[in-house]
């Protein structure tokens, strides 16, 4: 007889406690058991959960595949990529049980309003830490942060405090998956925003729902998926009108505007590029901007316009701006730093400027190495490639290769030759 889910779930498990895999895939006891003794059918998100909870490879997920991803024919969606080898690829790093007893002792009484203040100064400080050396390495430290606020919310005992924890909780779960974005690794990372748009719901909060949503939208594009990109970055601001401000609506209107820029759309990319302009003019220092968006302030405005004039070919008017944005980043932002530094030298390189590309690119490998992120290393990757043609004939082509392979050895030597 051929195995169930539940079957190979229940051998999976092995000696493990119904808990410990609850927690490790961010679900309850009583769902794993319903899912082994089949009074439950997973979901794909949970299957995939599962999979990285217990290495497994793929196997569980498996056995939510349908027709539609056997169709070689059928056009990839957002749905349909998920399933994709990442889940078989990477497993999420995530601390020991020793860790997970500790952090179990750790929760003793009643979670307060100091609490609370207290998880969330940690989350700017990962978000800070993210900015600088890329997310990767961050990520067992906020998994282990997310298994002690999900103990803390069994023993909230008022609706404040348990909303507020709700909240924390969600941006855990959006941090971790933005990890996992960052590190492309797509599969993962949708769970992880799937769980944290489920707790925002919760707890109604719409702002930080169009915040994951923007999350997705961003990632859609970087999986070549414009036009689901598009439908996310539009629920996105749905759902933050009509209480958004308008730093939210800005950043809401870039992320738009990067999914009509990749559509090819120039009329609708200028279009929600004057809407982000707009309503940035109107922000103040005296709105009650949610935290998570203060990173949006002009020098990234300025930067992420001339991406999208970059995305559209407009490489006169993207050169200026990326380069206007650059002169006011802050230094600390690494994988910024090098992110935007790079999207300028592929801008250089489409006007014909190779010396002056090749020059900033050499000045993008400084932040580039101190960071963990695969992003980065995709661009410089596209970038190096972009150089081929001029590799044998250009000298400033060769001394750029040499100093890549001189501040990234590693990094080089998985890549093929171009």
């Amino acid at each position: 007889m051929e195995e169930t889910f539940g079957q190979a779930l229940r051998r999976l498990r092995g000696s493990r406690s119904l808990r410990a895999v609850a927690q490790l895939a961010h679900c309850s006891k009583s769902y794993v058991w319903d899912l082994e003794t089949a009074r439950k059918q997973p979901t794909r998100e949970i299957a995939a959960a599962l999979d990285s909870a217990l290495n497994a490879g793929g196997e569980l997920s498996a056995f939510t595949a349908d027709s539609r991803d056997r169709d070689p024919k059928r056009h990839e969606s957002w749905s349909s990529q998920r399933a994709n080898n990442e889940t078989q690829r990477y497993s999420i790093t995530l601390p020991s049980h020793g860790v997970e007893s500790l952090l179990e002792a750790a929760t003793t009484g009643n979670p307060t309003p100091s609490t609370l203040l207290a998880l969330r100064t940690s989350i700017e400080d990962y978000w800070l830490r993210d900015d600088q050396y890329g997310g990767e390495t961050l990520r067992p430290a906020i998994a282990g942060h997310l298994r002690y606020v999900l103990g803390l919310l069994e023993s909230a005992r008022t609706d404040d405090i348990r909303s507020g924890l709700y909240a924390v909780a969600a941006e855990l779960f959006r941090l971790t998956g933005w990890t996992h974005f960052d590190a492309r690794q797509y599969s993962q990372a949708e769970v992880h925003f799937t769980h944290a748009l489920q707790l925002a719901k919760e707890i109604d909060d719409a702002q930080f729902i169009s915040n994951v949503l923007a999350c997705m939208s961003l990632q859609a594009t970087y999986q070549g998926l414009p036009f689901d990109a598009l439908a996310l970055a539009a629920a996105a601001r749905d759902h933050a009108r009509p209480h958004g401000t308008p730093r939210v609506m800005a950043m809401l209107s870039m992320r738009e505007a990067f999914a009509h820029a990749a559509i090819g759309d120039r009329t609708a990319t200028h279009g929600t590029i004057s809407q982000a302009h707009r309503h940035f003019e109107k922000a103040s220092d005296t709105d009650s901007d949610p935290a998570w968006v203060a990173y949006f302030n002009e020098s990234k405005l300025v930067v992420d316009t001339g991406i999208a004039h970059s995305q559209l070919g407009e490489s006169k008017s993207a050169e200026r701006l990326i380069s206007q944005g650059l002169n006011h980043e802050n230094d600390n932002n690494h994988r910024g730093r090098a992110f935007h530094t790079f999207w300028l030298a592929r801008t250089q390189l489409q006007r014909g400027e190779l010396e002056q590309a090749c020059r900033t690119a050499t000045a993008a490998l400084e932040p580039a190495s101190v960071v963990a992120s695969e992003r980065v290393a995709g661009h410089l990757k596209e970038f190096r490639g972009q150089l081929a043609p001029f590799r044998h004939r250009a000298p400033v082509a060769v001394t750029f290769e040499a100093r890549l392979r001189e501040a990234l050895p590693a990094r080089v030597s998985e890549w093929p030759h171009p």
